[in-house]
């Protein structure tokens, strides 16, 4: 009788880095593949391609990760939850979706994994803005490691550093092993039109301003989110259990200077227009990923100016350019 597959829950499988996780699963393992999905405004069917969907080792659960039961994840080897309120203008404007997915549905998926005797490994997808604001810290002379003190300056950011909480403690008290990884800002294709990086280009085909909060001095790191899931998928597989990884690739912009780089590829200014900052905007942010590449070795990152240069081709070739 054939062995049957391990199988992994991914939660929200349909978002932008939980998609692309999807594929690095399906090209990297047999695993049988189960994506949990709520389809918020967020989800996008088209993220994954359908020729997967008709495969027998792909299976989708339209469900609220606070409504997961342990029978909607038996036989599970590893759960990777993606599924999160993410977008911090959002959580500004109203924080409860973010406690109630962040927070609530973290809890959830660890009271029905803790019953589930198969389940090697629960990797939590973190970020690195539960570390705040770099800039607050001995002046921002600090990269922040995986021990340094929990700071979030957002519902959003602090919604995370609580579902961080939730699984080391479950760990403790029932035995639940986990990863939590803390990742930088990624990009790459299909990221939904709220985020900058897509904004940015919106409002360069539309030839309007580009919104830039306050000075635009803001500082971030960026990862493409293929070399995010990679990364992901190796600590996964690995023997690491009960530990926080840093993922970042070392590539630091400002905001304001992402604009004008866009604008110098273009060949021309790019209009950008100062807007009030956003409440409680952290300067800088800055990750310390030794600890990673200590355990993975270091790697050759896709890079931002890269990608910005083939999003403008894109765009030459869709308009006239004026």
């Amino acid at each position: 009788m054939k062995k049957p597959r391990d199988k992994i829950v991914i939660t929200g499988g349909y978002g932008f880095i939980g998609s692309r996780f999807v594929r690095w699963v399906y090209d990297n393992t047999d695993f049988e593949i189960l994506v949990i999905d709520k389809m918020t405004y967020a989800g996008d069917y088209s993220r994954i391609d359908t020729k997967l969907l008709n495969f027998n080792r792909f299976k989708f659960l339209e469900k609220d990760i606070c409504d997961v039961t342990e029978k909607d994840l038996a036989n599970t080897k590893y759960l990777v939850n993606f599924a999160a309120e993410s977008h911090v203008d959002n959580s500004i404007s109203d924080g409860k979706p973010f406690i109630r997915t962040n927070v609530e549905g973290v809890f959830n998926l660890l009271e029905a994994v803790r019953k589930v005797p198969q389940l090697t490994k629960f990797v939590q997808i973190s970020t690195d803005e539960v570390y705040g604001d770099m800039m607050d810290y001995r002046k921002g002379t600090r990269d922040s490691d995986e021990s340094y003190p929990l700071r979030p300056s957002s519902y959003y950011s602090a919604s995370k550093a609580s579902a961080d909480l939730l699984v080391m403690s479950c760990a403790r008290t029932f035995g639940v092993d986990y990863l939590i990884t803390r990742s930088c800002n990624n990009f790459g294709d299909g990221q939904h039109p709220e985020k900058f990086l897509p904004k940015l280009f919106s409002k360069v085909a539309q030839n309007e301003p580009v919104p830039v909060y306050g000075d635009g001095g803001q500082v971030r790191e960026w990862i493409h989110n293929d070399d995010n899931c990679d990364i992901i998928g190796n600590l996964m597989l690995s023997n690491a259990t009960n530990e926080i990884y840093n993922i970042g690739s070392g590539f630091h912009y400002k905001n304001i200077d992402i604009v004008k780089y866009v604008g110098k590829i273009l060949g021309r200014d790019v209009d950008y227009a100062h807007v009030d900052d956003r409440l409680g905007h952290d300067r800088l942010y800055s990750l310390d990923c030794r600890k990673t590449e200590n355990f993975l070795g270091e790697k050759v990152y896709l890079s931002l100016e890269g990608f910005l240069k083939d999003e403008v081709r894109k765009y030459e070739n869709t308009t006239d350019g004026r």
